[in-house]
Parts: structure tokens; C-alpha cells; sequence
């Protein structure tokens, strides 16, 4: 996914160019690998407008993951499976937009957060708690929908809403390694299509188009 960009009228110009080039950049090329360097060239920005805004590389990706989750949120709200009645529709149609927003070079589609965790999860403790609450506060606005439709469709099914918010993001975050390992999203479409099925047989439906 590649959440669209702020327009150069934005204030502070240079921080939103600096923030998203580091959003490409990372998802590239890995945190380690990225420098300061990569950041300004990919921007059009020079060393000294970068720590007139950042200290150094790290405070760079915590204010990118919180860039990240705020563009993404606002992404996710305003898809057009959010105006559906019914909280299932939602959620099949949260993963059929999951499935289209699998297009474009890997970077383009694959997600900051998890990239970053899992190479600064152990030495970079504020790094991997912005990438915890990052995700965290995605599946949460995704368990309300899966609450809503455990009430409607499967009321004294004994798993929890969340339990479910984080199985579906475990399946697309493996999804998105396995993207990067085989250079092509074919396994993560076909892990989508899997959960369109084991929604259907969670909530007991046949909603199963587009399988």
C-alpha cells in the first residue's frame, strides 16, 4: 500500500518530504541498510534541513511510524467497504481491499511498521513500541467490525474479536515476508482468499466471491 502524500503547500515542507522518503526508502531497502544520506537524496533535501528536523536516523523512524499510522488510518476510514451496514460485509470487503491494494513494486504494498519491528525489535526499544502501537491501533479499529459480527452471527462462538484482529494481521504480515522472499504478491493473495474462507466458516456464511 502507498498511502498518498502531503501536497509541497503542506507546513513544514522538507519534514513531510524527509518523512516520506523515509516511508519508500525503509520499506526498500531495510532499516539498517537505510542512511541518512538515502533519505535526503530520495527527498531533495539536504543534511543540515535533515537534523534541522531530526536528531538523528532514529528519531527519524519514530516520528515515521507515527507518520505511517496516522496516513494509514486515514486510508482504511475512507476505503469503500467502511460504508457497509453490515459489520461482516466489512470485514469480506476489508479483505477483498486488502487484496487490491496488493499492486505496484513490493515497497509500494508492503507495511513500514512490520519492517521495522523486525529488525529493531531487540535494539531499538522506542522504535518497536511506535511499531507495536502502530499495528495495535490497526487492529483495533478492525476489532469493533469483528465484534459486531461475532454478536450478530456467531454470539457464543468462545474466541475473543481481538484474537481474531490478530490473526488476520499475522497472515498478512507473513504474507508480506513471503512477497519479499518470492518478489511477487501470488502467496499473499492466496493467504486473503484463505481468510475469506475461514470467515465464512467462522461466522457461518457462504460469503465467499471473489475466492
Amino acid at each position: 500500500m502507498k498511502p498518498p502524500e502531503f501536497s509541497v503547500e503542506a507546513p513544514h515542507e522538507s519534514k513531510i518530504r524527509l518523512l516520506n522518503s523515509a516511508l519508500d526508502v525503509i520499506r526498500a531497502k531495510g532499516y539498517a541498510s537505510t542512511t541518512v544520506d538515502d533519505i535526503c537524496h530520495r527527498a531533495g533535501i539536504t543534511k543540515g534541513s535533515f537534523f534541522h528536523h531530526f536528531k538523528s536516523k532514529d528519531e527519524l523512524a519514530l516520528a515515521a511510524a507515527a507518520y505511517w499510522t496516522s496516513l494509514t488510518e486515514s486510508f482504511f476510514a475512507e476505503a469503500p467497504y467502511r460504508k457497509a451496514k453490515d459489520p461482516l460485509d466489512r470485514l469480506f470487503g476489508y479483505l477483498d481491499f486488502r487484496g487490491e491494494i496488493l499492486c505496484g513494486e513490493i515497497p509500494e504494498y508492503t507495511c513500514l511498521l512490520g519492517t521495522l519491528v523486525q529488525e529493531t525489535y531487540e535494539t531499538h526499544p522506542e522504535i518497536r513500541s511506535a511499531c507495536d502501537r502502530g499495528m495495535s491501533s490497526h487492529i483495533a479499529a478492525l476489532t469493533g467490525d469483528i465484534e459486531g459480527a461475532k454478536q450478530l452471527y456467531a454470539p457464543t462462538a468462545p474466541w475473543s474479536a481481538e484474537s481474531v484482529g490478530y490473526f488476520i494481521q499475522s497472515v498478512l504480515q507473513g504474507s508480506f515476508i513471503f512477497a519479499k522472499a518470492k518478489q511477487s504478491p501470488d502467496v499473499a493473495r492466496e493467504n486473503i482468499a484463505h481468510l475469506r474462507r475461514y470467515f465464512g466458516l467462522l461466522f457461518g456464511q457462504t460469503r465467499l466471491n471473489n475466492p
